[in-house]
C-alpha cells in the first residue's frame, strides 16, 4: 500500500509541476511585492467569518451522516461531529488516504463494520455530487446573462461550451442516480455484472469494482424512506451553498474591486474549479485546488496573477485547511493518533475487500 501511495503521490507531483511551470510561463513576470502587499491587506474579519461558516458546515455533514445511520443506529450529530472533523483533518494532512479515517472512526465509535461505513461514505459522495451539479445547473440557467459577460467568456462560444459542460454534469448525475436505483434493488447482480465486464481486462480490478458496487448498493439502504431522501438532499444543497457563501466572504476580504464585488453566482465558478482541481492533491500542500482556482481567477475573471494567487491560497486555507486546529484539538481530547488511525483505516478497508 505504501508503494502505491508513493507512486500516486509522485504522479500527482509530476502533473502539478507541469501545471505550475505552465502558469509561470504564462505569467512570465510575477511581482512578489504586490503579492505580499495584497495578502497583508486582507480584511481578517471576513476571513474569520468564513472559517466560522466552514466549521458550521462540518456540523451539517455530521447531521447528514446521522440520518444515513438512522436505519441501523440512533445517534446524534454532535456525537458524530468529532469523527467528522478529525477525519477531514486527516484528509487535509495525509491527502486522499486520509479519506478513510472518517468512516473508520465512526465505525469504531458506533460499533459498526468498516464496510458499512464505507458504503455510507459512497452514498454521501453521490449526494455531494448531485447537490453541487444541481446548484451549478440552476446558477447557469438563472444567471446566464451575467455570467456570459465575464471577461473570460467573451468570443468563440466559450460560454456556450461552459453551459454544455454544466448541463452535461447534471445529466451525468441523473444517469448515476438511475444507476443507483438499479443497484439498490439488485446489488449482488449489479456487482456480478460489473465483475464479468472487467474480468478479461484485469481480474483484480474487476473484483475491486464489484466490491465497490455491492457496497454502494448496500449503502443505499441507509436511506430509510422518502422523507430521509429529502432531508439528505436538502442538507447536501445547504452544505454547498454555505461553501459558496464562504467563497464570497473570502473574496470580499480583498480590496481589489474585481474580487470584493463578486457575487455568489460568480464565486460558484471558483468552487467548481476547486472541486475539479482537488482531484490532484498532495498531503498538506494540496496543489490542484489552488492551481485550478487561480487559473479560473486569471482566465475567466482576468484578475492580476499576484492577486489571483493570494486569493486562491486563502480560499484553500479557509475552506480546506482551517479544520486542522479544531480537528487536532478533538483528536488530542479523544486520544486519537492520526498516524495510527490512518494506517488502521487502510488495513480495515483492505480487510473488508478481502472478505468480500
Amino acid at each position: 500500500m505504501k508503494k502505491k501511495q508513493l507512486l500516486i503521490s509522485a504522479l500527482v507531483l509530476a502533473v502539478l509541476a507541469v501545471l505550475v511551470y505552465a502558469q509561470v510561463r504564462t505569467w512570465r513576470k510575477f511581482d512578489w511585492q504586490t503579492f505580499a502587499a495584497t495578502t497583508e491587506d486582507i480584511n481578517p474579519g471576513w476571513i474569520a467569518l468564513g472559517v466560522t461558516l466552514i466549521y458550521g458546515d462540518y456540523f451539517m455533514r455530521a447531521l447528514r451522516w446521522k440520518i444515513l445511520l438512522r436505519p441501523v443506529r440512533q445517534t446524534t450529530a454532535m456525537g458524530l461531529l468529532s469523527a467528522n472533523m478529525i477525519g477531514f483533518t486527516g484528509l487535509a494532512i495525509f491527502g486522499r488516504p486520509g479519506e478513510l479515517i472518517r468512516p473508520y472512526l465512526i465505525a469504531r465509535k458506533e460499533k459498526l463494520s468498516m464496510a458499512s461505513q464505507m458504503a455510507v461514505w459512497l452514498v454521501e459522495r453521490i449526494f455531494d455530487m448531485g447537490a453541487f451539479a444541481l446548484i451549478m445547473a440552476v446558477n447557469i440557467l438563472v444567471n446566464a446573462s451575467r455570467l456570459k459577460d465575464l471577461p473570460g467568456f467573451q468570443g468563440n462560444n466559450t460560454f456556450f461550451k461552459f453551459e454544455l459542460a454544466g448541463f452535461g454534469l447534471l445529466a451525468g448525475v441523473a444517469v448515476m442516480a438511475l444507476f443507483a436505483v438499479l443497484v439498490r434493488r439488485i446489488p449482488e447482480k449489479a456487482a456480478a455484472a460489473v465483475e464479468r465486464i472487467f474480468r478479461p481486462i484485469s481480474p483484480r480490478f474487476a473484483h475491486a469494482a464489484g466490491h465497490r458496487i455491492h457496497a454502494f448498493g448496500e449503502g443505499l439502504h441507509t436511506i430509510a424512506d422518502f422523507k430521509s431522501f429529502l432531508q439528505l438532499s436538502s442538507i447536501s444543497v445547504i452544505i454547498w451553498l454555505v461553501i459558496g457563501v464562504t467563497y464570497v466572504l473570502v473574496t470580499r476580504a480583498f480590496h481589489d474591486p474585481a474580487l470584493s464585488q463578486m457575487t455568489l453566482s460568480s464565486v460558484l465558478l471558483l468552487t467548481a474549479a476547486s472541486v475539479v482541481g482537488g482531484v490532484l492533491q498532495l498531503p498538506v500542500v494540496g496543489g490542484g485546488s489552488q492551481l485550478a482556482t487561480i487559473g479560473t481567477l486569471r482566465g475567466v475573471f482576468h484578475i492580476a496573477p499576484e492577486v489571483a494567487t493570494s486569493c486562491g491560497i486563502m480560499l484553500w486555507l479557509v475552506t480546506f485547511m482551517s479544520v486542522i486546529p479544531g480537528g487536532l484539538f478533538l483528536a488530542h481530547r479523544e486520544r486519537v493518533s492520526l498516524m495510527r488511525v490512518e494506517q488502521e483505516s487502510i488495513e480495515e478497508e483492505t480487510k473488508a475487500e478481502t472478505l468480500e
